[in-house]
């Protein structure tokens, strides 16, 4: 929790220094080659930035293209009040500073950033184990995305739920969701598929692979899932495809188990949603196609 609340500190400083895109494009982080990263980001007097988590030496990294350099040190017992004020002052020293709005989203965790100093809780060990999965996974739905010729996103962290996700859209509108709030009006805005990697919830208790279609076409969830151990779950007012980690990682070829399990949910969301799988196939990418 601690680490999500200061990837949330720092996706805000990202949301509000980059420009808005579609579905939101404009908040998730990236995964870095050593860790987790914003990408460039724009300052108000012209100054471009990027702030990294460093999971290797376990520092908060900030550059500028003017040559800057700072950081702090990511350790057990730094709370995510102490987190927040440090990171605030190292953009301030930098001219770079932007306003935030300082509470969680999404979480039961309500304190305001500047006042949480109960959550100061890190371990090196577990994190750097974290991102070596998500550094794994990126590659492997970055090689899935070639597959696909429609819109599809980049991959990328959302710091909402800290899931790593990959979404495909098929092109037509949703019915209308009127009791929706605008986060969900446009990051639904267009039929879609999902896939991603996340830690786990209070409902979910392992680390695990999933894939949605919203919105939910009948008989999803009588499409049979790749390989065995993937299922299909309830999940709020819809259904998840499960596949969890340590299948994959148990398995003797992780990397085609897991595009098993990313095409064959594809393949039973599209063809539930009648979407054109043929057409919206790459003829371009060599990688073969898991069946």
């Amino acid at each position: 929790m601690t680490l999500h609340l200061w990837v949330q500190i720092v996706g805000k400083v990202r949301m509000a220094a980059s420009a808005p895109r579609n579905h939101w494009w404009h908040v998730p982080l990236y995964v870095d080659v050593r860790g987790l990263s914003t990408r460039r980001l724009h300052a108000a007097n012209g100054v471009t930035f990027e702030i990294v988590f460093d999971f290797v030496e376990h520092r908060l990294l900030v550059e500028t293209n003017a040559g800057a350099r700072s950081s702090f040190e990511l350790h057990d017992g730094l709370s995510v009040a102490a987190f927040d004020r440090q990171l605030h002052e190292l953009l301030g020293e930098l001219a770079i500073d932007v306003e935030i709005r300082e509470s969680p989203f999404g979480l039961p965790v309500t304190t305001a950033f500047p006042d949480d100093r109960e959550h100061a809780c890190y371990d090196p060990d577990a994190v750097e184990r974290f991102w070596r999965i998500l550094d794994w996974t990126d590659g492997v739905l970055e090689e899935f995305s070639g597959w696909y010729c429609g819109k599809t996103s980049p991959v990328h962290l959302f710091w909402h739920s800290l899931d790593l996700a990959l979404t495909r859209f098929g092109g037509k509108p949703p019915p209308v969701l009127p009791d929706a709030d605008p986060v969900t009006r446009e990051a639904y805005s267009h039929e879609l598929i999902s896939f991603g990697f996340w830690a786990g919830d209070e409902n979910v208790r392992e680390p695990s692979y999933y894939s949605y279609t919203a919105p939910e076409p009948a008989g999803l969830r009588e499409t049979a899932l790749q390989p065995a151990a993937a299922r299909w779950i309830e999940a709020g007012a819809g259904s998840l495809a499960i596949l969890p980690y340590e299948d994959v990682r148990a398995a003797p070829d992780p990397r085609p188990t897991l595009l098993s399990f990313l095409e064959s949910s594809y393949l039973a969301g599209a063809h539930a949603a009648h979407w054109d799988a043929d057409d919206l196939t790459s003829s371009w990418c060599p990688t073969p196609r898991i069946s």
